[in-house]
């Protein structure tokens, strides 16, 4: 008595050409969903604004100082400094380069204090120059 059947069994075959478009299908569905990031800043901050303010030349990049409305007041470029590192941190820039600019980027309600305090130390440091940036007056 024979209750098996010797039939030939085939390998099961896997159909490529299928598993490519599905797999192209998922790819092209990630690239249109994916978002693309801009480099966000640290800090959102509402410039003031002028009517008479002019664009500054762009022969040099200016040492910016960001002052925000809650402590840590003070930013050197995206990191977070006290007012005596940002002291040293200029007047090390200003050994490097005599006529280094500073440029205060300062949120509208920002205490006008901390404000004063960089520029005195930028006075102190003896720094070429130092500009502020401002929206035009009028802007949404």
């Amino acid at each position: 008595m024979q209750f098996t059947s010797h039939k030939r069994r085939r390998n099961p075959s896997v159909i490529i050409v299928s598993l490519i478009d599905v797999l192209l299908v998922v790819m092209i569905f990630l690239m249109v969903t994916t978002t693309f990031k801009k480099p966000q800043p640290a800090l959102k901050l509402a410039l003031p604004e002028s009517r008479q303010a002019q664009p500054g030349a762009a022969d040099t990049k200016p040492l910016v100082i960001t002052i925000a409305t809650n402590a840590p007041y003070f930013y050197l470029s995206e990191t977070p400094v006290t007012i005596e590192r940002l002291q040293k941190e200029l007047l090390a820039a200003v050994k490097l380069d005599p006529q280094v600019k500073v440029a205060i980027r300062a949120d509208k309600k920002s205490p006008f204090g901390e404000v004063v305090k960089v520029i005195d130390a930028a006075k102190v440091a003896q720094v070429g120059s130092i500009s502020a940036f401002t929206d035009k007056a009028g802007k949404p």
